[in-house]
């Protein structure tokens, strides 16, 4: 079953729209506002992802129940790496991969590349700080995957393999003349 939605707050919703709507590609289709407990308001923002389903913003302004200043990165704000937290979005195939890496870049968002072996992903950071990846699954999943998947989640002291190496890619910054 597939997620309806996925919310998150931010603290910056132009930078957010900016992001999701022109790096991701992504379509504004739903706003609702309405008071909070607290004496304020909040604006819920939802945009569809083309068939992946939505996901959402909170822009909530009530300073009685949310603090002004707060850390909106899905992982920055509990102490944990970047890459812990983050969202990612079905890329479909590879075609979509150098699609959406060549859309990160023309939108002015660096972007580093990793092939996982049985997926590859490409990863930016939104105006919240959190990591956005889009991946696409490159192999099928086999009884033997889902058998060491099966072990490898019991296992007290794990096989490490050592973590694939990401390829970065930079964005061209343009340097306005005056």
């Amino acid at each position: 079953m597939g997620f309806h939605h996925v919310a998150v707050a931010t603290r910056n919703v132009a930078a957010t729209h900016a992001f999701y709507t022109e790096a991701m590609g992504f379509d504004l289709v739903k706003v609702e506002a309405a008071a909070t407990d607290g004496g304020g308001w909040a604006r819920h923002l939802f945009y569809d992802t083309h068939g992946q389903g939505l996901i959402a913003f909170w822009d909530i302004h009530d300073d009685e129940n949310v603090p002004t200043e707060f850390e909106p990165s899905l992982s920055a704000g509990l102490g944990l790496p970047i890459w812990t937290n983050h969202l990612a979005f079905d890329a479909g195939d590879l075609a979509g991969i150098e699609a959406h890496k060549h859309r990160w870049l023309d939108a002015g968002h660096d972007v580093a590349e990793i092939d996982h072996g049985w997926c590859t992903s490409i990863y930016a950071v939104d105006p919240n700080g959190t990591l956005v990846e889009f991946c696409a699954t490159t192999k099928p999943f086999t009884d033997a995957d889902r058998e060491d998947a099966q072990r490898m989640l019991t296992e007290a002291n794990p096989p490490l393999k050592e973590a694939p190496a990401p390829t970065f890619h930079q964005a061209q910054k343009t340097v306005a003349t005056t």
